[in-house]
């Protein structure tokens, strides 16, 4: 650097100073004082519905396991060998009706039905000969009594001359003897009669019993025979061919396609609200069971396999076992549902089989009118409702219980109050609103009350 720059250095910066000083007066001379005024407070818009009584469907869910209503279980109850085995007896086949499914060998038992069938003839025959016997002796004692008749009178002719004189007392005592031995005749063949109604109730009673043998005998033979109840699905089968059986096996086990069963556990206080609105209004003075004072038949019932809900059966009430469920504290109600075997489409709606688990829906109408909102109204335990002067009060209510995203209020509320169904931050109590009918809201509200939306 040159001497003559680093003279004028020092003179630059004074300069430089002085500029920024002047333009920080200038600005500060200049400067204008904010302007002053009101802000207009901001009115929220919410949408609004009008809390009105509604027809409500109760409605109860549970999960169970479906069972076949009836199942057979084939015990053998004599020992035999296998002799015929029906070529579909195998597990998950479906047989018809009085077909024959297995069959032991019945020889044994055909031979003691005519064992005890040609005793019953001898038995039959000596019987028989009884009865002739009897008839025989009947006429034999009428012939004897005749006779005895006569020697009496012919003893009291010979009695008479005796006291004349004109007969020995030798004849007398001889016609005596005579009429004696008749009168011995004569009571031999009472006795023999007398005896003969015994001996024949003897060979009734051994008729009896061989008839009783005879019938047990044709019962054995039936057992061999193993024959189809009912339509029905095969389950598990634990004999074959030519195997020996013995008294008490299991031999296989089938269930009836008729109809096919779940217990459903559903919590009590909701079955309790369902029941309560399908009670006979006067049930009989005598009626004990709850179907005698529950109108099973008013209640709907759908059940849906889990996790595949479009496959849906058709179902009834039939009863509520007895007890809670130990481990969830829940009611146990049995449906049924009737022909699950029938309208099978295997690639879109299979037959019900033992073992799914599926869903049950339970619902039915409730019997009076309810005052409902969404669930989402709901503030803990409070709901914002809209003065006359459109201004938000926050109002408690009691809940009765919820269902399906709705809330059943049994006091809080009356017929005709606005509420908010938005989420206002924040929800001054007090504070104004622009209310806006929810119409749509409220068309939904009706339509999930109903159960139409699910």
């Amino acid at each position: 650097m040159k001497p003559s720059e680093n003279k004028w250095r020092p003179l630059f910066i004074v300069l430089g100073l002085l500029a920024g000083v002047g333009l920080a007066a200038m600005l500060i001379a200049n400067r204008q004082s904010p302007a002053h005024g009101e802000i207009e407070p901001v009115v929220p818009t919410l949408t609004v519905i009008t809390v009105q009584p509604l027809d409500f469907q109760l409605e109860a869910r549970g999960y169970g396991v479906t069972r076949a209503a009836n199942s057979w279980q084939a015990v053998a109850n004599l020992p035999g060998r296998v002799v015929e085995r029906h070529p579909r007896l195998e597990s998950g086949a479906l047989v018809r009706k009085d077909t024959l499914l297995l069959a032991l060998d019945p020889s044994r038992y055909k031979l003691a039905i005519a064992d005890i069938e040609a005793e019953l003839v001898s038995l039959s025959a000596e019987l028989s000969q009884l009865d002739t016997e009897q008839e025989n002796t009947r006429r034999l004692l009428k012939l004897e009594q005749t006779r005895l008749v006569l020697a009496d009178q012919e003893l009291s002719r010979i009695e008479r001359l005796v006291n004349s004189g004109s007969v020995s007392q030798s004849r007398h005592d001889e016609q005596q003897r005579a009429t004696l031995a008749q009168r011995q005749a004569v009571t031999t063949l009472e006795n023999q009669l007398a005896l003969l109604p015994s001996r024949k109730d003897h060979l009734q009673a051994r008729i009896d019993r061989a008839m009783t043998r005879l019938e047990q005998a044709r019962q054995d033979l039936a057992d061999t025979r193993f024959v189809a109840p009912y339509d029905l699905r095969i389950d598990e089968v634990n004999i074959e061919l030519h195997q020996y059986a013995t008294a008490g096996q299991r031999l296989f086990r089938a269930d009836s396609i008729a109809q096919a069963e779940i217990e459903t556990h559903v919590p009590l206080p909701t079955l309790r609200r369902l029941v309560g609105s399908v009670l006979y209004t006067a049930p009989g003075p005598d009626a004990l069971d709850i179907s005698e004072q529950v109108d099973f038949s008013a209640i709907d019932i759908e059940v849906r396999l889990a996790g595949a809900e479009q496959i849906r059966w058709p179902a009834r009430v039939t009863r509520v076992a007895s007890g809670l469920d130990p481990a969830t504290r829940t009611a146990r109600v049995v449906v049924v549902v009737d022909a699950p075997y029938e309208r099978v489409t295997p690639s879109e709606h299979p037959h019900m089989q033992p073992g799914m688990y599926v869903q049950v829906y339970l619902s039915t109408m409730n019997r009076d009118p309810l005052l409902v909102i969404p669930a989402t109204a709901l503030h803990k335990n409070e709901v914002y409702r809209v003065t006359d002067d459109n201004r938000l009060e926050r109002r408690p209510v009691v809940v009765a219980f919820e269902q399906n995203d709705l809330a059943v209020i049994s006091s809080g509320l009356s017929p005709g109050d606005r509420i908010i169904v938005d989420d206002p931050v924040p929800a001054l109590d007090g504070m104004a609103i622009q209310p806006l009918q929810g119409e749509e809201q409220e068309k939904r509200l009706r339509a999930r009350a109903r159960g139409k939306l699910l």
